[in-house]
């Protein structure tokens, strides 16, 4: 039996990996949940799963759960706030966390999890964005599994089995292309949030599938990779592959490639992260290649999509300017599903910022500067360009 917790329980990957407990045979135990304001769907998991503790970001919401389960439930525990989710997150009796949580408000109940000693089933990625020296660092201190849960990481993951660094050539990440695979910048001139959030393939979040529609969600992911397998920049590669079939690929020194195919269900991945090393029963439909039809590679668009251009280039000057990068992109992402800007300004809005935050680039990498110099971009972003001052 492994008990867990969700953080961020209520959205996609947190939904996906209450289905993958309903279809454990009871080998995985819901211990302790977390969501910001979902009150509805945080009781429909209660009624289901009976967590012991449940935390909400949100004062409010807090509040309406905990009158619940003081009526309903009177023994579940309820938290309110940042550090509910990480008292959520350093549990005694959990042995792993799902950390499914979306931005920056991951990355402190990470870190507490890790100096709890709890293994991370990682589908936060900006934790290792912002963060990714501390936490790997942190992690091997504390004998820490870090267990991705991106379909592509997992790949990645899964790809490397048995085989050390010294026998890597270059990783290949995977990407759809998104919504707006193939078009060019005057394409992209009009077009709006709803045609941004259109995913071909994935049903994720919207903050997610607005990246996926820029390719800052590959460009996320680069640097993820770098830091989970310690594998240079030049050495990861992107791919757009529009089947979604192929999910990445490793190409070894004797140019052998091995890649990990599946149906597009992040079940899957999250399965096997939170079963790592075991591989149990078939939650995702098997691929069918008499159907599948041809699958097809192309180069990513590097001039129209330059987020994923800005990602490669935070990533490789290092220190705080990831940080930058994505304190800007959320940003910005909130302000486009405000409708507050245009979609071709998101990536204005982030190579300003990389500009402007310049000098901040190369200061100490702390968890404290890390969350004020995102509070400060932020700050920077919502001033200028919330308020017109342009």
């Amino acid at each position: 039996m492994k008990n867990i917790s969700i953080l961020g329980a209520t959205g996609s990957i947190g939904t996906q990996t209450l289905d993958v407990i309903r279809n454990s045979n009871e080998e995985i135990n819901l211990i302790g949940i977390t969501a910001n304001s979902s009150v509805d769907k945080i009781k429909e998991i209660v009624k289901e799963f009976k967590p012991k503790y449940i935390a909400m970001m949100d004062e409010n919401s807090g509040n309406i759960i905990e009158e619940f389960c003081n009526k309903e439930y009177p023994d579940i525990q309820v938290f309110k706030g940042i550090n509910g989710l990480i008292k959520v997150a350093t549990l005694d009796e959990i042995d792993t966390v799902v950390t499914s949580v979306v931005g920056m408000i991951g990355l402190k109940p990470t870190m507490a999890a890790i100096e709890a000693k709890k293994d991370i089933a990682l589908a936060n990625k900006e934790t290792l964005v912002v963060a990714g020296e501390l936490v790997m660092n942190k992690a091997k201190e504390k004998n820490v599994k870090i267990l991705p849960v991106d379909s592509e990481h997992s790949a990645i993951f899964q790809s490397l089995s048995g085989y050390k660094n010294k026998d890597i050539n270059k990783i290949i990440l995977t990407a759809s292309g998104g919504p707006f695979r193939g078009k060019t910048i005057d394409d992209l001139k009009d077009v709006t949030v709803k045609d941004a959030l259109k995913h071909p393939k994935w049903n994720m979040g919207q903050k997610i599938s607005i990246d996926s529609a820029t390719l800052m969600n590959k460009g996320l992911e680069v640097i993820e990779a770098h830091f989970l397998f310690d594998t240079d920049y030049e050495n990861i590669e992107v791919v757009v592959h529009p089947q979604s079939i192929i999910h990445s690929m490793v190409e070894y020194k004797d140019a052998s490639v091995i890649a990990q195919l599946g149906t597009p269900d992040m079940r899957l991945p999250i399965q096997y992260a939170l079963n790592y090393p075991e591989r149990k029963g078939m939650i995702a439909n098997p691929i069918n290649f008499y159907e599948l039809g041809a699958l097809t590679f192309e180069k990513p668009d590097l001039e129209t999509f330059k987020c994923l251009r800005f990602a490669y280039e935070a990533g490789k000057i290092g220190g705080l300017a990831p940080t930058i990068l994505n304190g800007a992109n959320e940003e910005a992402v909130a302000l486009l599903l405000e409708e507050k800007i245009k979609f071709l300004q998101v990536a204005e809005i982030i190579e300003d910022c990389m500009k402007v935050f310049k000098e901040n680039y190369y200061n100490e990498l702390t968890l404290d500067n890390i969350i004020e110099l995102d509070k400060k971009v932020r700050e920077y972003i919502r001033i200028k360009w919330e308020l017109g001052v342009k």
